[in-house]
């Protein structure tokens, strides 16, 4: 007797006790938090209830608002005057480019286009969503592909939970149904046949394409640039509604998918720090926003802005969702401040430390919330001049550095160009020939020209008692598999490498470094050499 065939869905929920999804969209969800966004762990929402405030007016968008919101809150444009470069022209383009935040500025326009990126932070920036329709379809070609997923599913340890997802969410409930161990093409494309979506959680880690243009974007947006891929097969829905922690712009790479935006719901959660739990479809209200999103177009929304996305009955769809500012507010900021502040404040000034009232558990806390009493009155005007005076000893610079130095962490190591690569250690004619190590070593010069490989290259941090150089060249592509790179430098070096990154995007001579010796100069320039930090204005030869 034939053996009947299993899908990989169905053996999956036989082994987890669940129930094979029907291949049905807009369904009503069950609240589930959300695992991942764009490879990172979310931060965790916390369980305490507490009272929503309702939106200001000022935030939230009218009734006739939201009939407008196919003109107002969607740019279109239709026709051939708005076909931009194709991607491999403008990143073979961009490799030309001598100024790596130029080259940002670039890619993010091209990204926008035709809308000015100007008038994208002025208006929609962590304020509204924006559609992009180009009536282009070849608009994102190169950047990835459904023939690329399968690629990488074949030549690469593509790890369930990790780097792959499977979800589906039906009859209002959103389920996972990730099996242990690597993700193969067989069981991935077979939960696909299921109406199964397939989210790839870090593209960059595969595709060297998407990692360029993430290291690019993310000198723009002086944050973690990252990215999830999603597929979804046509009449299917992956994801219940739910808002993120991220700016979220969605490139459709292939097919069509069907969107509806909707307002936060109120003032606590415009800008959230973390990522809501699943919504069902009576908590969200109406949508602002109810568009399709072809191949070429673009869809912006901001953290905290409750979105949906279903598949059409005629076509698959293919995206990726390019998010970065987590945790990137001035609150965040604050978090590194204050305590830092207080520290200082403690150690310089006596008011801090002298003793507080013996009584004052007697009309202070909780329970005496609710009291009328001239000590409490006291006692509040006493905390207040206090953190009026904490500003004083606020060391900002140093919170900064902290916030860089995270900032470095996450950051994607730079792509290169061929010039980069033939004018710094990653094309020095050191080879093995003859049974022989060969030039191994480069002969830099008082008067060699060199610059850092790019404004995000390296900077410098203090902690109060050393000063260090941070960079990103041998970060990995994998969200912080490697730990925070740094050189302590020597006091002879400081102002050297000060100068160094602010002559940045120009050339300077080894010899004009404002060290007090030639020899400082030379090892200063041999260090950043070494470690995959400067090039120099004229490649490299073996001889």
């Amino acid at each position: 007797m034939e053996r009947k065939h299993m899908s990989a869905l169905s053996i999956y929920q036989s082994l987890s006790g669940g129930t094979k999804p029907q291949v049905q969209a807009n369904s009503p969800p069950a609240k589930k938090i959300k695992k991942k966004e764009n490879g990172v762990q979310p931060n965790k929402k916390s369980n305490k209830k507490k009272r929503m405030k309702p939106l200001k007016p000022s935030m939230r968008l009218s009734s006739s608002d939201e009939e407008k919101s196919k003109s107002e809150y969607c740019e279109k444009h239709n026709g051939e005057g708005f076909d931009g470069p194709a991607l491999d022209v403008l990143l073979t383009d961009l490799a030309k480019v001598n100024n790596s935040r130029e080259r940002a500025n670039r890619l993010f326009q091209w990204l926008l286009y035709p809308v000015q990126d100007k008038s994208f932070f002025r208006e929609n920036w962590e304020k509204k969503p924006i559609l992009i329709q180009r009536q282009n379809p070849e608009y994102y070609k190169g950047l990835f592909s459904t023939a690329e997923f399968d690629r990488i599913l074949r030549n690469n340890d593509v790890q369930y939970g990790v780097n792959l997802d499977v979800t589906s969410y039906t009859n209002g409930k959103r389920e996972t149904h990730n099996p242990p161990g690597r993700a193969l093409p067989y069981t991935v494309w077979d939960f696909y046949e299921s109406g199964c979506s397939l989210r790839m959680l870090n593209p960059q880690a595969f595709s060297s394409t998407v990692w360029q243009v993430l290291s690019i974007l993310q000198e723009k947006f002086g944050s973690m640039a990252g990215a999830n891929v999603y597929l979804t097969p046509a009449r299917t829905q992956g994801f219940a509604p739910h808002y993120d922690d991220i700016e979220a712009f969605i490139l459709q790479l292939e097919g069509k998918k069907h969107w509806r935006v909707y307002n936060p719901r109120s003032e606590d959660e415009v800008l959230p720090l973390v990522s809501s739990p699943n919504f069902s479809q009576d908590e969200i209200g109406q949508p602002i926003m109810d568009v399709v999103l072809e191949a070429g177009d673009l869809l912006y929304f901001p953290r905290g802005f409750i979105h949906q996305g279903d598949c059409l009955p005629d076509a698959h769809s293919m995206h990726i969702t390019v998010s970065s500012f987590q945790r990137n507010s001035w609150g965040d900021l604050l978090l590194k401040l204050m305590p830092a502040a207080l520290e200082i404040a403690m150690e310089e000034d006596v008011e801090f430390r002298k003793g507080l009232p013996l009584d004052y558990l007697q009309f202070m806390g909780v329970q005496n919330s609710e009291k009328e009493d001239p000590r409490r009155d006291k006692f509040i005007a006493h905390i207040e001049g206090l953190m009026k005076k904490l500003v004083n000893y606020a060391p900002v610079d140093a919170a900064v550095d902290q916030k860089a130095r995270d900032f470095l962490h996450d950051c994607l190591p730079p792509v290169l160009s061929a010039e980069e690569k033939a004018s710094s250690v990653y094309g020095a004619p050191a080879r093995w020939g003859d049974g022989l190590a060969l030039d191994v070593t480069v002969q830099l010069k008082g008067q060699t020209q060199i610059r850092l490989l790019g404004a995000l290259a390296a900077r410098l941090c203090s902690d109060g008692d050393t000063v260090s150089l941070f960079y990103t060249s041998e970060n990995s592509r994998v969200y912080h598999k490697a730990e925070p790179k740094s050189i302590e430098m020597k006091a002879e070096h400081i102002d050297a490498m000060e100068f160094l990154i602010h002559s940045y995007p120009k050339f300077v001579s080894v010899a004009s470094l404002p060290c007090e010796t030639m020899e400082a100069k030379m090892s200063l320039a041999e260090l950043l050499f070494e470690k995959g930090l400067i090039h120099t204005a004229k490649p490299f030869t073996a001889e």
